[in-house]
């Protein structure tokens, strides 16, 4: 047994910081190349001590938390898991052979996220080249589409991964180019050029994975502050990606004073996994061919600034400013919603900080301008959430539909179809009384 591993894991304080990662969760204990039984738990602090002394190497814990760990057996249907399961935490996995393209990747992953107004995520190295990212399962809401969320895995988990892969994509793209030519990638990773292109542009996830197919049931992760087998380190957590150091994660430099699962605001990552579930509705619907030219004219981009009086009661209502909470859910429509209808970024952050003032309790300073400068910087206009979505307009207190609204299954389309029909007004001209005869 190698005494700097076993010097290690008889800290108390690395003992207690997996103890507390594990609680609630299967287990799985590594022996340099090989795995113990399945499943199995930790309760005390003194069987981290007791795994090392008979060789244990590292530590993997699962995404799952499990009313009891030991009850899992191979083989159990979704059903059996389901009754076993309390719930899940987000935890993502960028698995890359270059640090720092992995730096730069979780680094607008937490820029993402906290564009969901989630912030309550944590940042570890992985020991490897790599990182995780998590969100607790509190932050969520306890319902999604009428489902149980503690239900939605491993569906969850892999719809928020791939939407905020959408997110980051354009940016993620432009920061490794920076960092290295195609060229240079190609013979990095030893792949012919036209592999990393994808409609004659450069795709990151050519290089970088955060394969959300591979999340499944009993999906394990490495434990925070276990070590890696292969590299000697430490998955530490950090404040920073950007700014580690594989200094940091040797294990006689290690601190535990950063928690990787932190303590989350009751509800606060609701906005995230609407989103993701929205977004990937949307992106597997199937677009009908449209022949129509006046059909065609109702879905394609508003260029000019559409007045107020054409937009949708829900959004007039909200404009007016909101007597209650939902203020940074209505940020999150109106930003998305604006420039769906011609404002320009600048002109949508004058009309939000008007709108600010009318709420009940302003939101703090600079939380608008940071909305507004992600969602200039996406590459392509974001549509507010569908009317469908609880979440947002009926849970704020603004669906108030009118006729046209049954017509209409987003804000915008609303702003469309009516000027549509005003624009088809305008053109019919009174029908001029016929001659005598």
């Amino acid at each position: 047994m190698n005494e700097k591993i076993l010097k290690y894991y008889s800290r108390k304080d690395i003992q207690s910081a997996i103890v507390d990662a594990a609680k609630d969760r299967e287990v799985a204990v590594r022996f340099q190349s090989i795995f113990g039984k399945r499943p199995d738990i930790l309760q005390f602090d003194n069987d981290v001590m007791t795994f090392a002394f008979n060789g244990a190497t590292s530590f993997h814990i699962s995404e799952e938390r499990w009313r009891n760990p030991l009850d899992l057996k191979p083989g159990m249907t979704k059903i059996q898991l389901d009754s076993l399961r309390k719930g899940w935490d987000l935890v993502l996995d960028i698995d890359c052979k270059f640090i720092e393209y992995s730096k730069a990747c979780a680094d607008l992953l937490v820029r993402a996220i906290k564009f969901n107004d989630v912030s309550s995520y944590g940042v570890k190295f992985s020991g490897g080249s790599g990182f995780h990212i998590s969100i607790p399962f509190e932050a969520f809401p306890s319902q999604v589409n009428n489902q149980e969320t503690r239900l939605l895995f491993p569906d969850g988990v892999r719809a928020i991964a791939e939407y905020l892969k959408s997110l980051i994509k354009d940016h993620l793209s432009e920061k490794i180019l920076s960092i290295s030519t195609i060229q240079e990638i190609s013979s990095f990773i030893k792949k012919p050029s036209k592999e990393l292109l994808v409609n004659n542009a450069f795709n990151p996830f050519t290089v970088i994975n955060i394969d959300a197919v591979l999340i499944s049931s009993r999906h394990m992760f490495r434990c925070p502050y276990s070590l890696n087998e292969k590299t000697n380190l430490v998955s530490v957590p950090v404040e920073n990606p950007l700014t580690f150091e594989m200094s940091k994660a040797k294990m006689e430099n290690v601190s535990t004073s950063i928690p990787f699962f932190k303590h989350p605001k009751e509800d606060e990552a609701s906005q995230l996994i609407i989103q993701a579930f929205d977004h990937i509705r949307k992106s597997s619907a199937t677009v009908p061919q449209v022949k129509d030219i006046n059909q065609k004219r109702e879905f394609s981009e508003i260029t000019t600034e559409v007045s107020e009086e054409h937009f949708p009661p829900c959004i007039k209502l909200m404009m007016k400013g909101l007597p209650e909470d939902g203020r940074k859910r209505a940020v999150f429509i109106l930003t998305n919603f604006l420039q769906n209808v011609g404002y320009t970024p600048d002109r949508i952050e004058t009309v939000l900080n008007e709108w600010n003032k009318k709420n009940y309790e302003e939101l703090r300073e600079g939380y608008i301008r940071s909305q507004v400068s992600w969602a200039k910087k996406q590459p392509k206009k974001l549509l507010p959430p569908n009317c469908d979505n609880e979440a947002y307009y009926l849970n704020i207190g603004v669906c108030k539909p009118d006729g046209l609204c049954r017509m209409i299954k987003n804000p915008v389309n609303y702003v469309k179809k009516k000027l549509k029909i005003l624009n088809q007004n305008s053109r019919k001209s009174p029908r001029k009384p016929r001659k005598a005869t």
